[in-house]
């Protein structure tokens, strides 16, 4: 055998072993790809420039099982779409299903890395994400985020339920605050009354441990419904009801409690005020139109129409013309969103029952002078 043709045997065998050699390789680092793939927690998906399906992992199949025995490399993803949604795989696509699948397909189209979720039929929720390959392909992940939507929901729900409760908690110092505070407002209101009064000594002794009392009953109040503000102050002096303290002005005055009104009656009576009563905002708001009054006393939870109502009811006929009111609210609410809301829906001055004459007459001085 002449030695080129045995030189050329020889590197045809070389050569062949080489090829075979790199081919086992290849197929050894096929195997450990797909064995590093099939580890990974997410699905994994390559696609090929047209869609078809190069590559999946055992996971992807795992979370894909109602359409894993599509999976091939003459399939495209769409084509397993189009039958999920056919199959009712995908909850969110029942009803618009071109809809559905013309914007999920728009996603898969353009694969930018943007993520965005998929629910499927079983309940479980996937976080999805596609990129674009150097080669034109696709390669996509997967990603179960059940888990994680349902500590979402129970957190969203937790926090409902925390505001409700909380919306629930301020309903009820509020009414509490109404309750307890508006007979307490008739009490002091009617001992300052008695006190003009011809009494003796033992009676004025008498009156004075009731004011004490209703006092301490008030403070107590404030201490549970915790508002923390410094609207009931109490403990400072009556002031003294003389002929003077305020102009003689034509006041209305809005309380669904009678005795309320009885006690606001006889404190700006004894300063020489004409007092005109009414029982709810809606009664407050007729009175106000027919005109004459120089200031309102405007009560908040009223029946028919409460005082927040009326004083936007005022304040907006005011806009067509009518002549601007000052308007004190005088309630047994007086928390920082009552005080707040007062404000909002227009009123000078906020003051709180029980009602003291000195707190009453420093704020219709101050929106009569302001």
């Amino acid at each position: 055998m002449p030695r080129v043709r045995l030189r050329d045997r020889i590197a045809r065998l070389l050569g062949g072993r080489a090829l075979a050699a790199a081919n086992a390789q290849a197929v050894i680092a096929g195997q450990r790809l797909r064995e590093a793939l099939d580890l990974l927690p997410e699905g994994i998906v390559f696609l090929d420039a047209d869609g078809r399906y190069l590559l999946w992992n055992k996971r992807y199949a795992e979370i894909y099982h109602r359409s894993a025995d599509l999976f091939s490399s003459q399939v495209t993803l769409a084509d397993t779409l189009r039958t999920g949604v056919a199959r009712g795989d995908y909850p969110d696509a029942v009803g618009r299903e071109e809809e559905w699948l013309a914007a999920r397909l728009a996603k898969l189209k353009n694969p930018t890395g943007e993520r965005h979720e998929q629910r499927l039929a079983d309940g479980r929720w996937l976080m999805i994400e596609e990129r674009r390959t150097a080669d034109g392909g696709v390669i996509g992940l997967r990603v179960d985020i059940t888990e994680m939507k349902r500590q979402a929901a129970a957190l969203e729900d937790a926090l409902h339920r925390a505001e409700v409760a909380s919306r629930a908690k301020t309903e009820f110092v509020a009414d509490m605050s109404h309750e307890l505070r508006t007979p307490l407002n008739g009490v002091l209101g009617l001992i300052a009354a008695l006190e003009r009064t011809s009494l003796t000594d033992e009676q004025h002794g008498l009156i004075a441990d009731i004011r004490g009392s209703a006092r301490q009953l008030d403070r107590l109040v404030g201490g549970l419904l915790d508002y923390g503000d410094a609207a009931h102050e109490t403990d400072a002096a009556q002031a003294p009801i003389q002929d003077g303290e305020a102009p003689a002005l034509r006041i209305l005055a809005a309380d669904d409690n009678p005795t309320n009104r009885k006690v606001l009656e006889l404190m700006l009576g004894a300063a020489g005020a004409e007092v005109t009563s009414v029982e709810n905002g809606e009664e407050a708001v007729e009175a106000w139109r027919r005109g004459g009054f120089d200031l309102v006393l405007m009560d908040l939870r009223m029946p028919v129409m409460d005082g927040l109502t009326a004083i936007r009811a005022i304040r907006k006929a005011e806009g067509s013309g009518l002549p601007r009111a000052p308007i004190i609210v005088i309630s047994a609410n007086t928390s920082p969103d009552d005080l707040r809301s007062s404000t909002e829906a227009g009123a000078d001055r906020h003051i709180g029952k029980p009602v003291r004459a000195d707190a009453l007459f420093e704020a219709i001085s101050g929106v009569l002078t302001g």
